[in-house]
């Protein structure tokens, strides 16, 4: 069973799950009492957020809002724009904007455009029947593609928890499902009623702004089969505007503006959703592992995660996957693979994972382990394994990665302590994560880029030093980073041959 650190806040409009009767249907509120409630909340008294992001080295720390009140309290989504270094986005989504000054300011006007839209494309209901399986009830708006939505909202194996969340990719969107197991005394249905409610958008950023409605509207379902008006008028309120050409529409931060948004304090969409702990859980389950997770999501590589359910918590290690990879030095990596975060996959998503050159992504179904084909690394809870030869000494610790690992625990136990002792609430395990890895990438790519420009372009023992790389344990992983990241020109000194 999931748990409740694991879930998002409530949403500035959401009535308190707590305070309705189970079984009552709380009358929907209109689409303006929402909005006005909405803009009303998020004008709250400046406090601590669980989760926040910084804008990154040389730029500024936004204010975070909240309403609660203390640092242990779940945040709330907030209208403050709080920085973060995500970029694993969908290349054909991307924008490309065409110099440096008027990218600065599209992109900021861009980014308060898109906090201002509602970017919901379709809302759905999605049942298991025990004649037919997993089967699409309900959906809006009814033309909307959703073959294959009844397998990724209900994964495989949900009937052993009794609630669960899902986030998955659908074509060219992303949806955010949330499921919960009802015992029922019902011959016909076996006992149990499994349903699922969920939404897609062109962002999973922004999910997690309604995990907590998609949670209260399942709970009605499985009360009140059949009782759809709250989603209507959900739907309606929230549905986008998207223009036929897709023109004006952010789906993810473009990877090529990070020039200029580094200097900005950086819209939340960054943010899939507001878990507490989060990061925490991520580095205390993997341990040392995240360093290995670190250098394969670096080089783009293909992992896929397997957990049984609940998917939800693995959902959110892809998500902490992909932050490994920030880098925010303008140019670099643009001619890499995108890392693309696929969330939740099952056999129906066979095909379409066979033509992607990178990405990261979770299933609950064993079978995956068999088609070696389709991924590079394997992670089976905390057991990361690949079966290609080249990349097997990549699973081996390095002396700077137990070092980096070491220093990474200093500052969350230091941060931790700032938190209990002089009630910091600026600061948070999330930005700490982000901005490490962010830091240390940018490390690498920088002193790469100053070994390129100088009359001997060798890399040395002191300029992998440099870079916070084992000059013999991380040969390897530095050989596939030239490859991979077009630095073929720079020779490798011989003092590096042996490893």
């Amino acid at each position: 069973m999931v748990e409740r650190s694991d879930r998002a806040p409530l949403l500035d409009w959401e009535e308190i799950p707590s305070a309705e009767k189970p079984g009552d249907d709380a009358p929907a509120a209109t689409p303006s009492e929402e909005r006005l409630s909405s803009q009303s909340n998020s004008r709250g008294t400046a406090g601590c957020s669980g989760f926040g992001w910084s804008s990154g080295p040389g730029g500024p720390t936004p204010p975070r809002r909240s309403e609660a009140d203390g640092c242990s309290a779940p945040p709330a989504t907030s209208s403050a724009p709080p920085a973060a270094p995500e970029r694993a986005l969908p290349p054909d989504e991307e924008e490309h904007l065409s110099d440096s000054g008027t990218r600065e300011a599209s992109l900021e006007d861009r980014m308060v455009k898109w906090e201002e839209k509602d970017q919901i494309v379709s809302v759905f209901v999605v049942t298991f029947n025990t004649r037919t399986g997993n089967m699409l009830e309900w959906c809006l708006p009814k033309d909307m593609d959703l073959e294959g939505v009844e397998f990724k909202a209900i994964a495989s194996g949900s009937h052993r928890v009794s609630t669960d969340f899902i986030y998955f990719r659908k074509g060219r969107y992303f949806g955010l499902a949330c499921f919960a197991n009802m015992a029922v005394e019902s011959t016909e249905e076996r006992g149990a009623r499994m349903k699922s409610v969920g939404i897609l958008s062109p962002s999973y950023t922004l999910l997690y702004r309604y995990m907590s409605f998609l949670e209260h509207q399942v709970r009605l379902q499985l009360q009140s089969p059949g009782h759809y008006s709250p989603l209507e008028a959900f739907y309606e309120d929230k549905r986008a505007l998207l223009p036929p050409s897709g023109e004006d529409v952010i789906t993810a931060f473009p990877a090529n503006a990070w020039g200029a948004a580094i200097n900005h304090s950086m819209h939340p969409e960054m943010k899939i959703t507001h878990p507490a702990g989060c990061m925490s859980q991520f580095i205390r389950f993997f341990g040392e592992q995240i360093m290995v997770l670190w250098k394969l999501a670096l080089l783009r590589r293909r992992i896929l995660i397997f957990s049984p359910p609940p998917v939800g918590v693995v959902c959110y290690r892809v998500y902490c996957c992909c932050c490994l990879a920030n880098i925010s030095i303008p140019g670099v990596g643009m001619a890499v693979p995108e890392f693309r975060p696929f969330f939740y996959v099952n056999v129906a998503d066979i095909s379409a994972l066979e033509n992607e050159l990178s990405y990261v992504a979770c299933t609950t179904e064993k079978i995956f382990e068999e088609k070696k084909d389709l991924y590079d690394v394997y992670v089976d809870n905390q057991n990361v394994k690949t079966y290609r030869d080249g990349l097997k000494p990549l699973l081996r610790l390095s002396a700077a990665d137990r070092e980096k690992y070491r220093k990474l625990t200093e500052q969350r136990q230091m941060l931790l302590y700032s938190q209990e002792e002089n009630g910091d609430c600026v600061s948070s395990e999330e930005d700490l994560f982000i901005l490490f890895f962010l830091e240390q990438n940018n490390r690498i790519f920088q002193t790469l880029s100053e070994v390129a420009g100088s009359p001997d372009p060798t890399v040395t023992q002191d300029s992998v030093r440099a870079m916070g790389l084992d000059p013999h344990g991380d040969r390897l992983f530095l050989l596939h980073l030239l490859e991979i990241y077009g630095y073929d020109s720079l020779l490798v000194s011989e003092q590096l041959c042996c490893s």
